[in-house]
């Protein structure tokens, strides 16, 4: 029987011929920008970098968002675009392949999976360390018992992705509700405080200045500003790597992928004036000058602001963290399965979950590498594991660039065709691109320095080690796995290069649900 007919018996759906197997038209444009946005950790991300922006750039860390945000949304451009032509869950991996072959595609999908490693390791932690200041605030001092939250944190959200992204999806809904009704409530409590009168010594009205790129006085600070803002817009290309799973596959990513750039920019540059004013940039008490509140900005506020519904903010931390747990490994997931699918890696990594049609064996893969991580980093030291954090910086600058390049370079014969390809597919991806590749490049020489975050290893900066270290571990596997045979016919350009047909499902192929209702 067909699987069109109506009268035959409804029963989980075999992996889709034309596709890799996963869910087809499962998310719409609100569902994937919601992935999008938690994806970001939009309350994490603003707890663990304001303070320290502000520290590197000062009265100008609104300004110091917006210039991040620029490279940002230009790259989405060339995402946008390359999705459009290759909705492909490879993302970057495919793509990069498709424009400069199979060494560039394979570095470009380790940055992926590398920047998605490292930071689910930070993210259980932190997770962890805020669930239980929050239940039992003197349990959040033993290392012992936050890092084994931590890993129940990845077992739990593993577990929700391996289930279907219906479900995962749903949980978003819930969880980037409760982010964004903490950041509105922080929001209007701090400038009603403000223009009231009742705000703390120190704090002050909003300022034009702030906006002011003239008045950075700092190169160096520029740049540790823009890395820092850099980390917390990433994340939401998440949105093209679910791609294969949307409704309108080549359409509706690069849609949300734009939008949540453009949402997270009013979040941002809001959150951090409203901090700003409210507890002003002095070196004592509140003040975001104080590097004793660098770390968490929102925990260091949250008594004065909320009283005694302070416990809101700490939650929404928690829960910030614990979501983009479950969202990052989406990604990371369904770029191995690509990877597997066009022989990059080994087959075992293209097995898609013959019920939930999800990449099963990837999934599970990015949940022991990444608990592995997080315990080894935390037995080492926790100095090492803050350092990581500070190296992802450069594992996104890296992959964002590929991306704006590829797109340049796998359109460069219609470049010029019109007006709207002139701007979308060369000029936004390269100066996108290229923002981001001078920002990987002072970032480097500036982690050289041994004063550069939390440890120093043989000489220089721990972070310089861990973030080019992991960079070039990966080009150390992609040559060991390119002499097995396994991975000849990628390499050779024979199962992935510019004429392959990429392996997508079909934008009509409907979803069929079992009785039990899985997919």
């Amino acid at each position: 029987m067909s699987r069109n007919d109506a009268t035959a018996p409804v029963r989980p759906d075999p992996a889709p011929a034309s596709g890799k197997g996963l869910a087809a038209g499962t998310l719409g444009l609100f569902g994937s920008t919601v992935i999008g946005l938690a994806s970001t950790a939009p309350v994490y991300s603003l707890a663990a970098t304001l303070g320290f922006v502000v520290l590197a750039v000062g009265a100008q860390a609104p300004v110091v968002f917006v210039i991040a945000f620029i490279p940002m949304l230009l790259v989405a451009f060339a995402y946008r675009e390359l999705n459009r032509d290759i909705p492909d869950c490879g993302t970057t991996f495919t793509w990069a392949t498709k424009a400069f072959g199979p060494w560039v595609g394979w570095m470009g999908g380790w940055g992926v999976a590398v920047a998605g490693i490292v930071v689910l390791g930070n993210l259980a932690q932190i997770g962890g360390l805020y669930f239980w200041l929050l239940v039992a605030p003197d349990l959040a001092e033993n290392e012992l018992i936050v890092t084994v939250t931590g890993v129940v944190f990845i077992v739990l959200m593993v577990w929700v992705s391996y289930r279907g992204i219906e479900i995962g999806e749903r949980l978003q809904n819930v969880l980037l509700g409760f982010q964004y009704l903490a950041l509105i409530l922080f929001t209007v409590f701090t400038l009603w405080a403000v223009f009231d009168g009742s705000a703390p010594a120190g704090s002050t009205t909003p300022q034009a200045e702030w906006f002011n790129p003239f008045a950075l006085t700092s190169f160096s600070g520029l740049v540790e500003g823009v890395l820092l803002a850099l980390f917390i817009y990433w994340g939401w290309d998440t949105c093209l790597s679910l791609n294969e799973e949307t409704k309108d596959p080549k359409r509706i990513p690069g849609q949300a992928a734009v939008l949540t750039t453009i949402i997270l920019l009013v979040t941002y540059v809001g959150v951090a004036v409203a901090a700003m004013a409210y507890a002003g940039l002095g070196t004592e008490g509140f003040g975001l000058g104080n590097e004793g509140n660098a770390d968490d900005v929102f925990f260091a506020l949250k008594d004065a602001v909320f009283g005694p519904w302070a416990w809101l903010l700490v939650a929404a931390v928690m829960i910030s963290a614990i979501s983009s747990t479950q969202t990052t490994i989406l990604p990371t997931a369904r770029g191995t399965l690509a990877m597997a699918v066009y022989k990059a890696l080994p087959r075992r990594f293209a097995q898609v979950h013959p019920r939930f049609h999800t990449p099963s064996f990837s999934t599970l893969i990015m949940g022991i590498v990444a608990v592995a991580f997080y315990v080894g980093m935390t037995l080492v030291s926790s100095n090492i594991l803050n350092d990581t954090i500070l190296s992802l910086g450069l594992a996104i600058a890296f992959y964002y660039a590929i991306t704006g390049f590829s797109c340049v370079w796998y359109f460069r014969h219609d470049l010029f065709t019109s007006w709207r390809n002139a701007w979308m597919r060369f000029v936004f991806p390269l100066v996108g691109s290229l923002l981001l590749t001078a920002a990987f490049v002072f970032s480097v020489i500036d982690m050289l320095d041994p004063d550069y975050g939390y440890t120093v290893l043989f000489g220089v900066g721990g972070v310089f080690v861990v973030g080019v270290g992991s960079l070039l571990f990966g080009v150390l596997v992609m040559i060991v796995w390119s002499f097995f045979a396994g991975a000849k016919p990628f390499f050779r350009g024979e199962s992935l290069n510019r004429e392959t047909a990429v392996l997508v499902p079909d934008e009509d192929l409907p979803v069929i649900r079992s009785v039990d209702g899985g997919i």
